[in-house]
C-alpha cells in the first residue's frame, strides 16, 4: 500500500477532533515489515501537541462525562456500524503496517475490533453499585461510579488497532476522554479510528492520538499533570517506568505487560489437538503476542510424539505474500526485532535441540523481516529460551513427570498473564485452572478471547482487566453518598465528640 493509498492518514496527529501535523520537526516512517517500503512519512508531536492534546481532553471532560449513559452508548453504536463499512480499509491498514497476513487481519484484528465497540456500546449503559439502603438506621446510603477524567493511554506495536480498541473504548464508555499514544512504527490504523469515532458523533477533545516518540511524548504524557489515570500496554520493564511516572502525581494505573505462557500437555491429552493448538498458539501474529504459547511443558510419555508432531507441521507453514489471502505467517514488525529473536534462537542452539528457525530464502523474502517457525526442543527450564520472553515464532518445550511438577514449572516465571491445559481428566483440568497463576488459563485450547470476558494478568504482567464489564471498574471510580434520614440538628453521636447539649 503506498502513501499515495492514504489521503486520509497525511496528518499524523487527532487533536480535539481534527487531523492535524506534528510540531516536533521530527519525522518518523510507517514502514511495510514484508517489503521494507515507505507507505507514509509522518511528522511526529512535539510536548506542545501533548499539551493541546490535554487541554482538549480536560475541556471535553465536563460535558462528556455528564452525559446520559445512553447517549454515549448511541454514539458507540454509531461508531460499529461505521467501522463495519470501512472494515476492509482497516484490514488492508493493518496488515500493511504491522505486516500481518491479511487473513489474519480480516478475521481477528478488524471484526474483533468491532465487536468490542458494540459490546462497549451496551455496557456503557450497564455501569452497576451497590444497592441504595439503610446500612445506618438513620442515614440512606447509595454508590455513584463516576468517571475519573482525562486518561494518558500507550498502546503497542504488535495489535495496533485492537489493543487501541481496548484503551478507547472502557475509557470514554464511563464518562473519560483520552490521549493516546500509539507505538509510533504502527500508528495508521489508530489514527484512523479516531476520525471514524468523530465521524459517529463522539465530541471534539473526547479521543485524542498523539504520535511520538515513547522517550520523549509518551515521558511527557505519563508525567502530564493534567492526567488523571495511566493505561498501558508493553513490556514490563517499561511498565515499571509507567508506575515510577504515576507516583510523581498519585495517579490510578492499569497495565498490561508481557507474557512467557504455558502450555502444559498431560499424559491423557488429546494429543492431536494439542499439536494443533501448539502451532496456532504459538505461531497467532508471528508470536508477536504476550498470550501466545511460548514454553510448551509437555508429560515423558507423549513429550517425542508431540516434538516430532509440532515440528513437522512448522515445516508446513506457508510463508508469504501478506496481501495473498493464502499466507499463514508474515514478517516480524522489523528487522531489528528479527536479530534479536535469532540471536536468541542461535544461542539455543547450543543447549537444546533446534528444528525450523532462521531466514527463509528467495526473492519476496528479500526485502521483509521474515523468520520461520522455531521448535526448541530439550529446553531446560533455566534456560534463557525457556524462560525470556523472544516475542517471536518460537515455541521452547521441556518435559515432566507429575503432576506436580507440571503445575510447578508452569508457575516457575515472573510472568502470569495466560496459559493452557491439556487433558481429558476433569479433575486434572480444574486443579490446572485452579493452581496455574495466570490472568487466563484456557483448557483443551490456547488464544480465543472474547469480549464478554476479561483480559489482563498478575504477577510482572501487569494489573487491570482489559474487555468485558470488569474493564470499567478501572476507568471509574466509585463514590459513597450518605443522606441523614432524622432532620435532626442534635444527632445523637455527636456526644461522642463533644457534650455540648
Amino acid at each position: 500500500m503506498s502513501a499515495t493509498a492514504l489521503p486520509t492518514l497525511a496528518a499524523s496527529q487527532f487533536i480535539n477532533g481534527r487531523s492535524a501535523e506534528g510540531t516536533s520537526g521530527q519525522f518518523t516512517d510507517v514502514i511495510n515489515p514484508a517489503t521494507g517500503e515507505v507507505i507514509v512519512r509522518l511528522q511526529l508531536a512535539s510536548t506542545d501537541d501533548v499539551d493541546r492534546a490535554v487541554a482538549a481532553a480536560k475541556a471535553a471532560f465536563v460535558q462528556w462525562s455528564a452525559t446520559t449513559p445512553g447517549e454515549r452508548s448511541a454514539v458507540l453504536a454509531k461508531f460499529a456500524r461505521l467501522l463495519e463499512e470501512r472494515a476492509e480499509e482497516f484490514a488492508q491498514l493493518e496488515s500493511a503496517q504491522a505486516g500481518k497476513p491479511i487473513r489474519l487481519t480480516r478475521e481477528f484484528d478488524v471484526p474483533g475490533t468491532i465487536d468490542n465497540v458494540d459490546f462497549f456500546s451496551g455496557a456503557a449503559r450497564n455501569l452497576e453499585g451497590k444497592a441504595s439502603g439503610e446500612y445506618s438506621a438513620d442515614h440512606t446510603s447509595s454508590i455513584r461510579r463516576e468517571a475519573i477524567g482525562v486518561i494518558g493511554s500507550i498502546s503497542p506495536w504488535n495489535y495496533p488497532l485492537q489493543m487501541a480498541a481496548w484503551k478507547v473504548l472502557p475509557a470514554i464508555a464511563a464518562g473519560n476522554t483520552i490521549v493516546l499514544k500509539p507505538a509510533e512504527i504502527t500508528p495508521l490504523t489508530t489514527t484512523l479510528f479516531a476520525q471514524v469515532a468523530a465521524e459517529a458523533g463522539l465530541p471534539d477533545g473526547v479521543f485524542n492520538v498523539v504520535v511520538g516518540k515513547g522517550s520523549t511524548v509518551g515521558s511527557y504524557l505519563l508525567r502530564h499533570p493534567d492526567v488523571a489515570m495511566l493505561s498501558f500496554t508493553g513490556s514490563t520493564s517499561i511498565g515499571r517506568t509507567v508506575l515510577e511516572a504515576a507516583a510523581t502525581t498519585a495517579k490510578r494505573v492499569h497495565l498490561e505487560l508481557g507474557g512467557k505462557a504455558p502450555f502444559v500437555v498431560f499424559d491423557d491429552a488429546d494429543l492431536e489437538a494439542a499439536i494443533h493448538g501448539a502451532v496456532a498458539g504459538s505461531l497467532i501474529n508471528a508470536g508477536q503476542d504476550c498470550t501466545a504459547a511460548t514454553r510448551a511443558i509437555v508429560h515423558r510419555s507423549v513429550y517425542e510424539q508431540f516434538v516430532q508432531g509440532v515440528a513437522e507441521l512448522y515445516s508446513k507453514v506457508k510463508l508469504g505474500d501478506t496481501a495473498d489471502p493464502g499466507t499463514d505467517m508474515g514478517p516480524l514488525v522489523s528487522l531489528a526485532h528479527r536479530e534479536k529473536v535469532a540471536e536468541m534462537v542461535e544461542r539455543a542452539r547450543g543447549y537444546a535441540r533446534v528444528f525450523g528457525g532462521g531466514i527463509p530464502e528467495g526473492e519476496q523474502f528479500a526485502n521483509g523481516s521474515y523468520y520461520r517457525p522455531t521448535l526448541v526442543a530439550d529446553a531446560t527450564p533455566d534456560s534463557e529460551i525457556f524462560r525470556e520472553e523472544v516475542f517471536g515464532p518460537v515455541l521452547a518445550v521441556t518435559v515432566f513427570d507429575t503432576d506436580d511438577e507440571a503445575i510447578a514449572l508452569a508457575n516457575d516465571t515472573p510472568y502470569g498473564l495466560a496459559a493452557s491445559a491439556w487433558t481429558t481428566n476433569v479433575y486434572r483440568a480444574n486443579r490446572a485452572t485452579r493452581e496455574i497463576r495466570s490472568g487466563c488459563v484456557w483448557v483443551n485450547d490456547h488464544i480465543p478471547i472474547i469480549s464478554e470476558m476479561p483480559h489482563g494478568g498478575m504477577k510482572q504482567s501487569g494489573f487491570g482487566k482489559d474487555m468485558s464489564s470488569y474493564s470499567l471498574d478501572e476507568y471509574t471510580v466509585v463514590k459513597h453518598v450518605m443522606f441523614d434520614l432524622t432532620g435532626e440538628q442534635h444527632k445523637g453521636w455527636h456526644r461522642t465528640i463533644f457534650s455540648i447539649d
